[in-house]
């Protein structure tokens, strides 16, 4: 029956291929992953807040609040048990980071399991509690969605990533019910070189997944009575896009410490102890950190400047400005930590959202705190919604998401100017210091991120040698002579000839010119072995060194091939420039379509 299905699947798209050009069908295909992206979006968000509802309705605070300890612990165990359970033999990937890597270096393949594993794991971490957002896994989905649905009708790589983008987009417009954040996001994070007629796509995906989620989950991300701008506050503008700068630098490094100190830990379940513990903690001092944080936010842009220290430890203070102020600043760090903890230990969301919270935090905290010297009177929600675009522009890098997202979301177009300033100037700060975001910082490392910027470079990072490995050589044993095997020598197609002994190391390498110079009795040794004939090769590559290493040791030894091994000094065979120069061709056209 599947079998007849898929045959039949097969003649349909044979059949649109003849009638339909893919540039017009990656339209049509486009309206599908926007509306299927959508559905996705208002299911996520739908059941994190219902998994957090049923937690929290109908409990007195205290009460709740001590269960805090044990909900983000659970939450974080759960999503755990679901990927060793459900996802057996695959890894369930969190970030944005992945989505980058499978453009550069899996062909914008993201397995299917993602389009659900993301949503239920992101709702369950997020609904007990876990300090982490909902949109880089939402956006993950999105991606998962566009990417199979591509590979299903056979598009080409170009098509495929481009849908990839719509999903995401998608995902993102859902989730914050803001098409023109959704489109940019894709722009900025996942299309930095794309022409402007292949943007179509996205904004059709984006701006259908926005009306899916108006309609089925109508509930705004935030809402703040739109107030305009002052000019005389835009010193105080820059001074807070200074401070969010150096914090995203901060987090930036920070994210890199706990991910180090995680790494450390093998079992995943003493991770989901560590983290959940840890976080409960923290829950405990700080209540604010509980899930996402919007609510905190939403109440600091209503004018509720003390609810964030209402219902925790120091209730009966909030009445003393200095200790909001303080109280704030430590609940910023200590979010720093919470986010960092959720994901690394186990549970799935992205800093997306965390961003977004931090910012508004420090954009709070300033004006807030400033107001309270008596020399100025800051309009605080305008400072939180520009804290929030400083946050997002700086650690993502990426500047359009954060102003039209905080633009969007919140109804501050009135906002425009100190938006844009503020996102350029944490941009300008954290690009100074970190050359790579949070998100492709660990792929410039491993030489896994696509660069425009060296062509060359990247093209190169994008070749695997086990692709260009050649083992159609004649393999000669070191207790052989040429004599034994002078057949063999002169039948070959190869000018190169690896000694390998029994247990498959490589001993050492002889030319061709060499041995029928010995045969021909130019030269003696023809009842030698091939251990006492033996040449050392110039170098050698090993199997695990990336092409760019590969490429840096024939140009500096002067050859045109080198015998590959294993971590063992175990023969696997030998690359040369040949097979590299023809696989460096296919993949610049590769990446030259993909620049269209």
């Amino acid at each position: 029956m599947r079998h007849k299905f898929l045959k039949k699947l097969e003649a349909i798209n044979r059949w649109r291929m003849q009638k339909i050009s893919n540039r017009n069908f990656l339209i049509v295909l486009a309206f599908v992953v926007g509306i299927v992206g959508g559905l996705a979006a208002a299911l996520l968000k739908g059941l994190t807040h219902f998994i957090a509802a049923k937690l929290q309705d109908d409990l007195e605070w205290h009460f709740k609040y001590s269960l805090y300890l044990i909900f983000p612990l659970i939450g974080i165990f759960l999503s755990v048990l679901y990927v060793r359970k459900f996802i057996k033999g695959k890894k369930l990937e969190h970030g944005i980071t992945p989505i980058i890597y499978s453009i550069s270096r899996r062909s914008s393949r993201i397995d299917i399991h993602n389009i659900y594993s993301q949503i239920v794991t992101s709702a369950i971490t997020v609904g007990f509690g876990g300090s982490s957002g909902l949109e880089a896994p939402i956006a993950y989905s999105g991606s998962a969605i566009g990417s199979n649905i591509g590979r299903f009708f056979g598009l080409s790589y170009k098509e495929v990533t481009m849908l990839l983008a719509c999903g995401a987009a998608a995902g993102i417009s859902g989730a914050f019910n803001s098409p023109v954040a959704g489109m940019i996001f894709a722009i900025e994070i996942l299309l930095p070189e794309f022409s402007i007629p292949a943007f179509i796509p996205l904004l059709i995906s984006s701006a259908l997944a926005a009306v899916i989620s108006r309609i089925l989950y109508s509930e705004p991300l935030f809402h703040t009575a739109a107030t305009d701008w002052e000019v005389s506050s835009i010193f105080f503008y820059i001074l807070l896009a200074v401070l969010v700068g150096i914090y995203t630098v901060y987090f930036s490094k920070i994210s890199q410490v706990v991910k180090n100190w995680f790494g450390k830990i093998k079992n995943p379940y003493n991770k989901v102890w560590l983290s959940g513990i840890s976080l409960g903690v923290m829950i405990f001092i700080f209540p604010a950190l509980y899930g996402e944080g919007y609510l905190t936010i939403q109440q600091m842009l209503d004018g509720h400047f003390n609810s964030i220290v209402k219902n925790s430890l120091f209730a009966e203070y909030r009445d003393m400005a200095w200790v909001v102020v303080c109280y704030t600043v430590l609940t910023l760090f200590a979010k720093s930590f919470a986010a960092l903890f959720t994901i690394n230990g186990g549970g799935n969301g992205g800093v997306f959202g965390p961003s977004l919270v931090m910012g508004g935090l420090i954009g709070f905290a300033f004006a807030f705190g400033m107001n309270q010297t008596g020399f100025v009177q800051l309009n605080v929600p305008n400072f939180v919604m520009a804290g929030m675009a400083a946050a997002l522009a700086g650690i993502m890098h990426a500047p359009l998401t954060g102003i039209f997202l905080i633009a969007e979301v919140t109804g501050g177009y009135t906002m425009m100017v100190p938006l844009m300033l503020v996102a350029s100037i944490s941009y300008l700060i954290n690009r100074g210091v970190m050359k790579h975001s949070i998100y492709t910082k660990v792929l410039a490392e491993s030489g896994d991120l696509l660069s425009y910027e060296d062509k060359d470079r990247t093209v190169l990072s994008m070749m695997k040698l086990r692709y260009v490995l050649e083992t159609n050589f004649v393999v000669l044993r070191p207790n052989e002579t040429p004599l034994d095997r002078q057949s063999d020598i002169i039948h070959s197609k190869r000018n190169i000839f690896p000694i390998v002994d029994e247990k498959g190391k490589l001993i050492g390498i002889l030319y061709s010119e060499r041995l029928f110079s010995i045969l021909l009795g130019e030269e003696e040794g023809r009842d030698k072995t091939f251990s006492a004939l033996a040449q050392k090769p110039n170098d050698i590559i090993i199997e695990t060194e990336n092409m760019e290493l590969v490429m840096n040791k024939m140009n500096k030894e002067d050859v045109w091939i080198l015998p590959v091994v294993n971590k063992d000094d175990q023969y696997l065979g030998f690359i040369s420039k040949s097979s590299v120069f023809n696989k460096y061709r296919g993949l610049l056209i590769r990446q030259g379509q993909y620049l269209e």
